[in-house]
C-alpha cells in the first residue's frame, strides 16, 4: 500500500522536500480524454460503475501531470443510489433524486449494499494495480449532513433548500448514513484506498447551532468506525463553507487531515501539528488567462503553510473551463516551491 501522501503529511519524511499537490475533481470534464470516454456513458452512475472506463478515467490526470495521488472515479450519491434511490445527472443541472423511501432505506443491509457498488470496489483494486507504488489512491464518500440533503431535498441545495423534516427523523436517517459511509470508506480501503476523503459538501447551509449534531458527530463516528478496522489508514475531511467554525470542528472531529475551502480565513485557523491541512486555493484562477494571479495565489498558500504540514490543492473542485496549461504550470509550480 503506497503512503506518499501519508509520508508527506511529515515534510522531514520527504528526502525531496516537495509539497505533495493533488487537485479535487482532477480527473474530469477539463481534460478532453475525459470528455471522449463519457460521451460514450449516457447515465453517469453507470459510468462510474463501469470498471474499466472508471479505472481510466481516474490514472489519466497523472499522465499528464506529476501530481502525488490519483483519487478513485466516482460520486458521493453512489451511497444513495446503493441503498435504494435512484439518482439521475440532468445537463446543466445536476442530480435528480426520486423521493427517498425512508423504511426501505432504513432497513438496507450492508451485504447488498457493497454488492451493489461492488464495481467501484473494483475499480479501486484495478487502479491500484496499474498505479505506480509510489502514488497514493484516495478513495471517498460524501459525509452523511451532505448525502441527507441530497436524499430529501431530491436536487442540489443551491438555489432551493428544504428539508421538511423533523429533527428526530434526520438524525434517524444520519444515523443510517453513518453506517452506509462507513461500510463505502473500509470496503474502499479493504480493496486499495490509502487515504479516505469524506466531503461534506453541503455543510455550510447548517445554522452555527445544529453543527455539531449534523456535521461534527457524524464525521467523527465515521472516522471512529474506520479506525477501529484500519487504524493507520489517514482521513482527510472537507466540512466545506463552514468558516470559523472549522477550528471547532478539527477539535471535536479530530481527522487527520483538515481541506479548507476558498473562503476560509488562513490566518484563524487554529490547528495544531497532528493535523495536515489541505488546499484553499481559488479553482477559477486556472481557467484564466493571466497565469500570474494563479500563480500569486499558489504562492499565498505556500508560504502561510510553508515548515507545516500541508497538501497542496484547491479550495473546491477543478472546474469545466480550466486550461490545461495552467494545470501543467501550477502542478510545476508546487513542485519546484
Amino acid at each position: 500500500m503506497s503512503n506518499v501522501i501519508l509520508d508527506k503529511f511529515d515534510r522531514n519524511k520527504n528526502s525531496k522536500g516537495t509539497v505533495p499537490i493533488w487537485l479535487m475533481r482532477q480527473a474530469g470534464r477539463y481534460l478532453p480524454e475525459y470528455k471522449k470516454i463519457r460521451s460514450n456513458n449516457k447515465d453517469f452512475i453507470n459510468f462510474c460503475l463501469n470498471i474499466k472506463d472508471s479505472s481510466e478515467v481516474t490514472l489519466q490526470p497523472l499522465e499528464r501531470f506529476n501530481l502525488d495521488a490519483a483519487i478513485i472515479f466516482s460520486d458521493i450519491l453512489l451511497i444513495n443510489y446503493a441503498a435504494g434511490q435512484d439518482v439521475k445527472f440532468k445537463e446543466n443541472f445536476g442530480p435528480v433524486l426520486q423521493k427517498l423511501k425512508n423504511e426501505a432505506f432504513l432497513a438496507i443491509e450492508k451485504d447488498d449494499f457493497i454488492n451493489k457498488l461492488s464495481n467501484c470496489y473494483k475499480s479501486i483494486r484495478n487502479v491500484r494495480n496499474l498505479l505506480h507504488k509510489d502514488k497514493t489512491l484516495i478513495g471517498f464518500a460524501g459525509s452523511p449532513w451532505t448525502l441527507l440533503v441530497y436524499a430529501l431535498n431530491l436536487k442540489s441545495p443551491k438555489n432551493e433548500f428544504n428539508l421538511n423534516c423533523k429533527e428526530d427523523v434526520i438524525l434517524e436517517l444520519l444515523n443510517k448514513f453513518i453506517n452506509l459511509v462507513s461500510w463505502h470508506c473500509i470496503e474502499q480501503i479493504k480493496n486499495g484506498a490509502d487515504v479516505i476523503q469524506l466531503f461534506d459538501s453541503w455543510a455550510g447551509i447548517i445554522k452555527r447551532e445544529n453543527l455539531s449534531l449534523f456535521c461534527e458527530n457524524p464525521n467523527k463516528k465515521i472516522i471512529e468506525n474506520i479506525k477501529r478496522v484500519y487504524p493507520c489508514v489517514p482521513v482527510i475531511c472537507f466540512p466545506r463553507n463552514i468558516k470559523d467554525s472549522i477550528n471547532s470542528f478539527v477539535a471535536n472531529v479530530k481527522p487527520d487531515g483538515i481541506s479548507i475551502d476558498f473562503d476560509t480565513d488562513i490566518k484563524k485557523l487554529e490547528i495544531d501539528s497532528n493535523v495536515v491541512c489541505q488546499g484553499g486555493m481559488r479553482p477559477d484562477l486556472l481557467t484564466m488567462d493571466n497565469e500570474s494571479d494563479m500563480i500569486i495565489e499558489a504562492k499565498k498558500y505556500l508560504d502561510f503553510f510553508k515548515n507545516k504540514r500541508y497538501i497542496f490543492n484547491l479550495g473546491h473542485g477543478v472546474l469545466p473551463h480550466t486550461k490545461i496549461k495552467n494545470v501543467e504550470k501550477l502542478v510545476n509550480f508546487v513542485k519546484n516551491y
